[in-house]
């Protein structure tokens, strides 16, 4: 006659139930020594992790707030909108800011400034319109085009802003131009760039999704690691 035993296992106590939905070997292995002797992951490195993304995240965020204006810019309609005549245009360029326009008027030569993008062979010229020292026209000419005959266009097509609100591309503009010629500026004054559609700046959300993408896994990261583990 044989005795019956009942089976043991590390962990559990002769006689105790079976924990309710699973095994005791489940709960031996949820309860592993050796993981629970394992030291906890590095504070120090922890937090340098989590302020890194943080930072990363604010920056992304940063850049697709700059770039805002150009984004609304590419969703434009394709079709310019008349200003007509830049020296007589006044009150109705208030409405049409970074907007895309079209425009004719004569450009004073002797006003402007030449200057050069890297990697482009394109110069370009920002000249101011005749008698009008607040609106400015930014004309390209392509490489091999530009001589000592070189005249600037009459007419032109491109995004009409504010010299302060021109974007990444023309920061320090106005102060370059103030620096070469000894006249500022005008407060508040106008930039027709020339040649520059709205389908040209569709680069600008392409980045800005880009930078969006950035912004959103890093808080993500961020919400994963300080997210208490339960036990």
């Amino acid at each position: 006659m044989t005795r019956d035993t009942a089976p043991s296992h590390p962990g559990l106590s002769a006689g105790a139930p079976a924990p309710a939905g699973g095994s005791g070997l489940e709960l031996a292995d949820e309860l592993d020594p050796e993981l629970i002797a394992l030291p906890d992951p590095p504070k120090k490195g922890r937090t340098l992790t989590l302020l890194l993304l943080a930072v990363t995240a604010i920056a992304s965020l940063a850049m697709v707030v700059a770039l805002r204006r150009d984004v609304a810019y590419a969703m434009r309609d394709a079709a310019p909108a008349d200003v007509g005549d830049l020296r007589t245009a006044e009150k109705g360029l208030d409405g049409l800011e970074n907007s895309f326009v079209s425009a004719h008027g004569m450009l004073g030569v002797a006003g402007g400034i030449r200057y050069e993008r890297p990697f482009t062979s394109t110069t370009f010229r920002a000249l101011p319109v005749a008698g009008r020292p607040d609106v400015w026209v930014e004309v390209r000419i392509p490489a091999g085009q530009e001589g000592g005959r070189w005249e600037p266009p009459r007419t032109f097509s491109g995004r009409l802003v504010r010299f302060d609100a021109a974007g990444p591309r023309h920061r320090g503009l106005a102060s370059a131009i103030a620096s070469a010629t000894d006249q500022p500026v005008p407060a508040h004054a106008w930039l027709l760039v020339d040649a520059e559609a709205p389908a040209s700046a569709r680069w600008s959300a392409a980045l800005a999704v880009l930078f969006f993408g950035f912004a959103a896994w890093n808080l993500f990261a961020i919400a994963k690691l300080v997210r208490r583990v339960r036990s």
